[in-house]
């Protein structure tokens, strides 16, 4: 049997996208001034997004640990990715000029992994059954 095609997928990928959440929140709360020297990227925006991630942890975990997944905020979470994307494009371009290239290389990566936990979470969602109104 796939992985994708396991019943547990999307909960499993829930769980991944809440841990790299949760990790990626911890970096920039508990590092911001370091990072902020090392990738050129303002202290208050590595600050503001741990503070974000920190909210977005809880609901993927409540998702994750919710039984059945709820639908609905599963695909609200699969927006809040594509919006976090959309962010890091806006504070790559907003600071392209003084980012360091390990800043750029960073925020590239760090796009690139949330939209590939957002395209799995999308893809679980239209392989999940549907269980009664959620």
């Amino acid at each position: 049997m796939s992985i994708f095609s396991s019943p547990k997928f999307l909960r499993n990928v829930l769980w991944a996208d809440a841990a790299a959440g949760a990790v990626s929140s911890l970096l920039h709360l508990l590092a911001a001034d370091a990072l902020a020297g090392l990738l050129g990227l303002p202290a208050g925006v590595l600050l503001m997004s741990g503070a974000l991630l920190l909210l977005y942890v809880a609901a993927a975990m409540y998702l994750a640990a919710y039984e059945p997944i709820p639908r609905t905020g599963v695909g609200m979470l699969v927006a809040a990715n594509w919006a976090w994307v959309g962010g890091c494009a806006v504070v790559f371009l907003m600071n392209a000029g003084t980012a360091t290239p390990l800043g750029q290389a960073y925020m590239i990566v760090h796009a690139l992994a949330v939209a590939a936990l957002a395209e799995m979470e999308w893809f679980g969602l239209r392989h999940a059954p549907r269980v009664g109104w959620i």
